[in-house]
């Protein structure tokens, strides 16, 4: 039984992996016999269609269309209230266009049942002697399951928030500069969308392409800072929509929220600083500090012992 725990933890990862690899990689945008078939340009005629079909990879003609009929029967399970909480999320991870919510629950039931039956195959199967807290177990592998998607998203989440405060004291100075040099804030945007390439240029550029598509420019950055639900943004959506509608100079605005911003990424950096020790504290009382007592006092306890002066107190 011991044996088996090492090769469980490594089959958990390689399913956990396989599920959020086939997440990810499902375009519908795509169409792999298209694919296929351009592939067969050089030759005169392909023999069958039979012979194209199977040249596809075992993930496009098994997996993803497993995988899309699970996303329909899930869709039409579950509320239309969780559909739209998830789709919000995956917008906050910066998913929207790769993983549909329908897809995601597809993926946490797919996690939820192939834990639960591997653990059932270890526990149950392949066990030398029953234990008895298999049921236990089996019930842990599929509560694992149903919970590591999520938690999966909300470090994306997470991981993408912080990247956008990071860049964001940078992307003011450029729209301040930009606005200074005579360009307007959208044709600030722009040169933002055009130079850089992360989460808040990518925000800027959806903004821009709504704009053009007739919404008005406050509307738009409403809804880029209910897209990211981070506070700095939207405080400087904010300012930037006030400016607007009262008449104020943007140029002052964006530099007032550029120095704001900074003096907040600095004192952001100082409170991780002063986290540090604390954080620090767990690992050296756990395993460093037990580490050194053994080298330090191990020999002494050793000679201590061949003495026989322990015996004798």
């Amino acid at each position: 039984m011991e044996n088996l725990i090492p090769i469980f933890i490594v089959v958990i990862l390689a399913v956990v992996g396989v599920l959020v690899y086939m997440g990810l990689r499902d375009d519908r945008n795509r169409d792999p016999l298209q694919d296929r078939l351009a592939q067969f340009g050089d030759r005169e005629a392909p023999e069958s269609l039979e012979e194209i079909e199977l040249s596809l990879p075992f993930k496009d003609r098994v997996l993803l269309p497993i995988m899309r009929r699970l996303s329909d029967l899930v869709a039409k399970l579950t509320p239309q209230s969780q559909i739209d909480d998830t789709r919000k999320k995956l917008e906050l991870a910066g998913m929207a266009g790769q993983i549909e919510p329908t897809t995601f629950f597809a993926m946490r039931i797919g996690a939820t049942l192939g834990l639960a039956l591997l653990a059932f195959m270890v526990f149950f199967v392949f066990a030398a002697e029953r234990n008895p807290n298999a049921i236990l177990y089996v019930a842990g592998g599929a509560g694992l399951g149903f919970i590591l998607p999520v938690m999966w998203l909300q470090s994306k989440i997470s991981r993408r928030q912080e990247n956008i405060l990071r860049a964001l004291p940078d992307a003011l100075d450029l729209l301040s500069i930009c606005v200074e040099a005579g360009l307007g804030f959208d044709q600030a945007m722009g040169k933002i969308y055009e130079k850089w390439d992360n989460d808040l240029a990518i925000a800027f550029g959806r903004v821009l392409r709504e704009i053009q598509l007739g919404k008005l420019r406050r509307e738009a950055l409403r809804d880029m800072a209910e897209r990211m639900q981070v506070p700095d943004i939207t405080s400087f959506t904010a300012a930037v929509i006030q400016a607007d509608q009262l008449g104020v100079s943007l140029n002052k605005i964006l530099r007032v929220q550029s120095d704001q911003m900074r003096v907040k990424r600095r004192q952001r950096a100082q409170e991780k600083a002063h986290q540090a020790p604390v954080k620090m504290m767990i690992p050296m009382v756990l395993l460093i500090f037990p580490s050194l007592w053994i080298v330090l006092l191990g020999p002494a306890v050793i000679s201590l012992l061949n003495s026989g002066a322990l015996g004798k107190i």
